[in-house]
């Protein structure tokens, strides 16, 4: 497994697979590696011939009050739990300044999309989704990869990278995995690092949560005010969660739905902090037709 720093030995490295005829997929990552982020490097394995796994802390997805500078990393483990999964060509880990030339500070050339970062996480921190696609565009460039794939965990984010492709007609195919969970129904975050062990119980909400509110939908509820407030319910039931948001959404556009529709495809996510902790999940329902 090769390990590459520099922007221009990625550039070199992508070329040379690519001209000896090898499908590259790509796994963007910001380390501290768990078993959700594993199993997109399994998926990746299945969708092309040669893995790609970079690790970056992107700094300008991080809003000012939020947790970069104790972002949990440990590059020497993650390194060594690739290794032992097998089947990861290289990791990409560039320094800040490798991706960022001028400081990411002084970034002048950003990636937007305003209507689908409008709602669910995107309301609340406004500058995130701009630095991610800012950095995916980035690593796109870098490590011309074919395939690149996304945890549905994030389901803002993958719904947002899919338009990006689209809207720019990048040769690049991105693929959702689905959530990688704990056995409660915890998804698999770096960030449950920071819980107790009360507060890593009783997250199981969120997936109960979202499990019900999807349930509820196929079922027959039309009310997507009903569906919230059964959310609201469940994660009240957490003594230690504090609720950030619980949404009904479109999915196609991430849009508040008003009322739930026959025949259409839509998101329930919540947004749920325990301390200064943020946890995210969601599950797609598909309202019935009759």
């Amino acid at each position: 497994m090769d390990v590459i720093k520099t922007v221009r030995e990625m550039r070199v490295y992508a070329d040379k697979q690519r001209a000896e005829g090898r499908t590259l997929a790509l796994v963007p990552t910001m380390g501290y590696l768990h078993e959700g982020h594993l199993s997109l490097v399994q998926r990746a394995k299945t969708e092309a011939d040669h893995v790609i796994v970079s690790i970056f802390v992107n700094p300008t997805q991080f809003g000012p009050n939020e947790d970069f500078a104790a972002y949990p990393r440990d590059f020497e483990t993650d390194c060594r739990l690739l290794e032992e999964i097998g089947g990861v060509d290289a990791v990409f880990a560039p320094e800040a300044s490798a991706l960022y030339p001028e400081g990411a500070g002084a970034q002048r050339v950003w990636v937007i999309c305003p209507e689908l970062s409008e709602h669910l996480c995107g309301k609340y921190r406004p500058e995130h989704f701009k630095g991610v696609l800012t950095v995916v565009l980035k690593l796109f460039a870098v490590c011309k990869p074919h395939i690149s794939v996304f945890g549905l965990k994030d389901v803002q984010q993958y719904m947002l990278l899919r338009q990006l492709v689209r809207g720019l007609l990048l040769d690049v195919r991105i693929i959702g995995e689905p959530t990688a969970r704990e056995s409660n129904g915890l998804a698999y975050s770096s960030r449950n690092e920071y819980l107790t062990a009360d507060e890593r119980s009783q997250a199981s909400v969120l997936w109960k949560a979202v499990t019900a509110a999807a349930g509820m939908i196929e079922d027959g509820e039309d009310r997507p005010d009903t569906v919230v407030e059964e959310m609201r319910t469940i994660i009240a039931q957490a003594p230690l969660a504090n609720l950030q948001y619980a949404e009904v959404v479109t999915g196609d556009t991430l849009q508040p739905v008003t009322k739930l529709v026959p025949g259409i495809e839509v998101i329930v996510a919540v947004a749920v902090y325990f301390r200064c902790v943020r946890l995210i999940d969601n599950a797609f329902a598909l309202v019935p037709s009759g």
